[in-house]
């Protein structure tokens, strides 16, 4: 343990998270917001501070740096990934971060008026963090800790690095991206501009998790066109298209294949978002599932409910398309297991027991393994992300930063 490790990640941590970076699904722009590059610049000019090579903001808004290798020999490059932006499900401008320090039980109090807790009976992970000290936001904002977090313990590791050259390690890559809330973290150019063998995204929840197994992801958008006309001369006439809309989501399974029937390894459909008028509207989903051939009969059924709704109304316009976003990165890891095996190495060294849950979510390592770089995702800490009950343990981070610090070790005996 270093004893300053603490203090320097409390500090860049509170620092980011009052930074808004939140992500916008509706933007075409890379970045989707130009926000998320206030806290990128910010992470350059520390970067540059701190002593890293190479450093650089590419033009679709991800930063790149270089930790020089401290020994000789053919040793695999490694890069270490967070991303800065958040996600839009939440209000996630002016971050009032809390830390209850020396944390003893109970529910944690962020807002008096209006009351808002996070209730420990409902949060059975507090109770492994007796004695530490929580950070969480004040009630009415996320908090960011998905995944500046993962920003903080990747800046702690590489300052102790670049400080003390007599840690032998590999050369090393840093990469903060922008929009992976959105499924655009790694950019086409990314895994070129990366130049890493391996990588590991530090994007995970809870203490020991070393993930290798996560959803497939396809997102369907169903575009209805109804026929609009003054509702006072509406008979025989008008096709609402909310009307439609809302048939479709009943028709839909109910009781299974969503988010909130299904749990483990189950897939599901999952209406997001819908906007529009009763003369056109869009309906937004995400398909998931661990299997790529259950995930695409989630799109079947989707494709097949607009179909059959089409049917009930000709005088309308139905449009369903499905596009993918990211693959479970275990169809490429099991086939490679050594960054799983060294990072669950590097957690046991510590004393630290290690998980690997199939989680129900997706990273930038989704993304970038199906694209060469196979890269699985280790904890933070982060818990009741997408949320205003959102916290981390300041020691969560603490012990990631650990772990990562020694990971780089070990490649360069690998």
């Amino acid at each position: 343990m270093i004893d300053w490790y603490l203090a320097d990640l409390e500090d860049r941590f509170l620092r980011y998270l009052k930074i808004d970076t939140q992500a916008d699904e509706s933007s075409s722009t890379s970045p989707s917001t130009a926000i998320q590059l206030d806290l990128q610049r910010m992470l350059v000019d520390e970067l540059k501070e701190i002593g890293a090579s190479d450093v650089r903001l590419t033009d679709y808004g991800a930063v790149i740096a270089t930790i020089p290798a401290t020994v000789e020999g053919d040793f695999p490059t490694v890069a270490f990934l967070a991303h800065v932006d958040t996600s839009p499900a939440f209000p996630a401008s002016n971050v009032k971060p809390i830390v209850h320090r020396n944390y003893q039980g109970g529910d944690l109090v962020l807002s008096e008026d209006p009351p808002v807790a996070i209730l420990a009976d409902d949060t059975p992970y507090l109770a492994t963090q007796i004695g530490s000290d929580i950070v969480t936001a004040s009630g009415d904002t996320l908090l960011g800790a998905d995944d500046k977090a993962g920003v903080a313990i990747v800046m702690t590791m590489a300052k102790h690095l670049l400080q003390d050259p007599s840690i032998p390690h590999g050369t090393l890559r840093i990469c903060f991206t922008p929009d992976e809330e959105i499924g655009r973290g790694v950019h086409p150019n990314l895994p070129a501009d990366l130049d890493a063998d391996f990588g590991y995204t530090l994007d995970g929840a809870e203490l020991g998790e070393v993930v290798y197994e996560t959803f497939s992801a396809d997102k369907g958008t169903v575009h209805i066109e109804g026929v609009s006309i003054h509702p006072g001369q509406a008979k025989d006439v008008m096709v609402n298209a909310l009307h439609l809309a809302a048939k479709i989501i009943d028709t839909l399974p109910q009781v299974t294949r969503t988010p909130e029937t299904t749990d483990g390894r189950q897939g599901f459909i999952h209406i997001y978002q819908m906007t529009g008028t009763s003369a056109a509207a869009t309906l937004e989903f995400i398909l998931r599932d661990f299997d790529d051939d259950q995930l695409a009969a989630n799109g079947h059924i989707l494709q097949s409910v607009c179909e059959t709704i089409q049917l009930t109304e000709p005088r309308a316009k139905i449009e369903c398309a499905i596009a993918p976003q990211y693959r479970n990165m275990g169809n490429w890891l099991k086939n490679d297991m050594r960054p799983v095996d060294l990072a669950r190495e590097a957690c046991e060294q510590l004393g630290i027991d290690v998980i690997s849950p199939p989680i129900r979510g997706g990273t930038d390592g989704s993304r970038l393994t199906e694209l060469g770089v196979p890269t699985p995702n280790i904890f933070t800490g982060m818990q009741n992300i997408h949320g205003p009950l959102e916290y981390n343990s300041l020691q969560d981070m603490e012990k990631a930063t650990n772990v990562i610090v020694l990971l780089a070790q070990l490649w360069a005996r690998a």
